[in-house]
């Protein structure tokens, strides 16, 4: 299994390692933080190709890091002769003596370990090229990959034999779908790979039989002595019509997979997506395989999200399954200690989190809690009355909806603040809730909260006056009956029926205030978790 990778000058990644465990592992980031990036990176560096073709092909300048790049560009108008930036990526395994003949320290980390190694650099036997294209430094606009060659090594410095992996991979993304005669390719590849070679020869001599026996229909028979007998002959050969048995994998291209008698190519995106993974997941274990997963979610219903997501798990044991996803859902359910974070905090790993509260997004998956780990900075709020309000006073602070600071407002029930809070702590998010102190904040507040505001970018935030237990009555404590009356449009005469009224109405109140244009005086504990995010 793969242990960890090194990538350097590959697209978005100058100098990345990443480490991986064994079973399951879900990458997420926000968009193009680099996870179909990972992806490809493990399959390439395992096969050797990219998209389906072979690398010396598809290498272009644009798999180098465009700052890279640029740097390299800039030394050149400079006069100055440098070595064209190389491509590397290390994939290096468990140590497990069934990969001994792969073990070495020819990588860049100088381990003695077993594993991959791919690279892209200047090839010798153009020096000669490479000199004349540096003769006119001016001219130079681009790295120029077409002087590079591929190195496809092991640890132990020999070149990797395609004909014997001992690695394998499956790489699974729904949003390419090619069609092989009517059979999507990839899926090919999966049903190769998941027959044994008995059955393999099984099918095909089965499949032979049945393109023989075409041969011997009599209404065949009939149609090939029409052919002969008309017109005149264009070989002194007899000349028939029969199916071409020559191929050795002829059932491969002939034979379509189906679903209820439906070709596979005519059912759902959703039913094509779900099978490809079923069928990986199936696949014998008789080797070290890796599968790889680009976003299982896409084009899937919830319950057949939910059935997909609960086999990745139960079939996680005994092979490593890397998934890249956008969906909380799917984070939740293979666990948020699987999750490896892409971007500025990339390789970050969620491995301490409390058992309690892996469970408890596990049960309740439908929690966002990729909110947490994507935001810059998040704020926690009792509920959707809560979140208008705190959305309102932001803008009225600082011009600006909290989101376009990278602040996510998320509205989390009471009780439920703590898990997202052991979210953020190894995470280090600035993070601050804001909590209704239910008429006894030393208790309701304070002793709930004290293990988490020890952290500096944590605080918890709540009215100090016992005698205003929630939201509403805050904001009537810091506006008086007469601006209350004026910001709802109301005409109350006394302040039990006010309170009433917005303990009643609490999403019309929020919106009352939320698209007010008057002046709202803010509670102080709102205005101080103000200040908070804007530390």
């Amino acid at each position: 299994m793969i242990s960890k990778m090194v990538l350097k000058n590959f697209c978005k990644f100058e100098s990345k390692t990443i480490s991986f465990q064994r079973g399951l592992n879900v990458l997420v980031g926000n968009n193009g933080s680099g996870k179909s990036t990972v992806i490809e990176a493990i399959n390439l560096c395992l096969t050797k190709r990219w998209n389906g073709g072979y690398f010396e092909q598809e290498l272009s300048h644009h798999f180098i890091t465009s700052t890279v790049a640029d740097d390299y560009i800039d030394h050149i108008r400079a006069g100055e002769n440098p070595i064209p930036p190389e491509i590397v990526i290390e994939l290096y395994f468990d140590d497990d003596p069934a990969l001994a003949m792969f073990k070495g320290t020819n990588n860049s980390l100088k381990e003695d370990a077993p594993g991959y190694r791919l690279r892209a650099g200047l090839d010798p036997d153009f020096n000669e090229e490479y000199q004349e294209f540096l003769s006119e430094p001016r001219q130079v606009a681009t790295v120029p990959t077409e002087f590079y060659r591929i190195d496809w090594t092991t640890f132990a410095g020999q070149t990797v034999n395609p004909r014997l992996p001992k690695v394998r991979s499956s790489i699974i993304d729904a949003s390419r779908i090619r069609l092989q005669s009517g059979a999507d390719y990839h899926l090919q590849k999966i049903i190769r790979d998941t027959l044994d070679t008995k059955q393999r020869a099984l099918l095909a001599r089965s499949f032979r039989t049945h393109q023989e026996e075409f041969a011997t229909n009599k209404s065949v028979k009939i149609i090939n002595a029409a052919i002969v007998q008309s017109g005149e002959p264009i070989t002194d050969k007899a000349f028939t019509l029969e199916i071409d048995t020559s191929g050795p994998n002829g059932w491969e291209s002939a034979l379509s997979p189906h679903l209820d008698r439906l070709p596979f190519s005519f059912s759902g995106s959703g039913e094509q997506q779900k099978l490809k993974i079923l069928l990986a997941l199936e696949r014998k274990v008789d080797d070290y395989h890796v599968i790889l997963i680009e976003e299982p979610e896409n084009h899937l219903a919830f319950s057949n999200l939910n059935e997909l997501v609960e086999r990745i798990v139960d079939q996680s044991h005994g092979r490593q399954i890397i998934v890249a996803t956008h969906s909380s859902f799917v984070v939740n359910k293979l666990g948020l200690d699987q999750l490896i974070l892409l971007g500025d905090e990339a390789g970050t790993k969620l491995t301490q989190l409390p058992d309690a509260t892996q469970d408890y997004f596990k049960k309740l998956p439908g929690y966002d809690t990729l909110r947490v780990v994507l935001a810059k900075k998040v704020a926690l709020v009792e509920g959707p009355s809560d979140e208008l309000v705190f959305q309102r006073a932001y803008f009225d602070r600082t011009g600006k909806r909290p989101i376009e600071d990278g602040v996510d407002v998320i509205s989390v029930r009471g009780l439920s603040a703590k898990r997202f809070l052991d979210l953020a702590i190894p995470l280090h998010r600035r993070t601050v809730v804001l909590t209704d102190n239910d008429g006894d904040h030393e208790k309701k507040v304070d002793q709930r909260y004290a293990s988490y505001t020890q952290y500096d970018f944590i605080s918890v935030r709540t009215g100090q006056d016992d005698s205003y237990p929630t939201l509403e009555p805050q904001l009537f404590a810091s506006n008086g009956l007469d601006r209350m009356n004026s910001l709802l449009g109301e005409e109350f005469q006394t302040e039990e029926k006010l309170l009433s009224y917005m303990a009643n109405h609490k999403t019309d109140v929020a919106i009352a205030l939320f698209d007010t244009n008057e002046d709202v005086t803010w509670p102080p504990y709102i205005e101080e978790a103000i200040d908070d995010l804007l530390k």
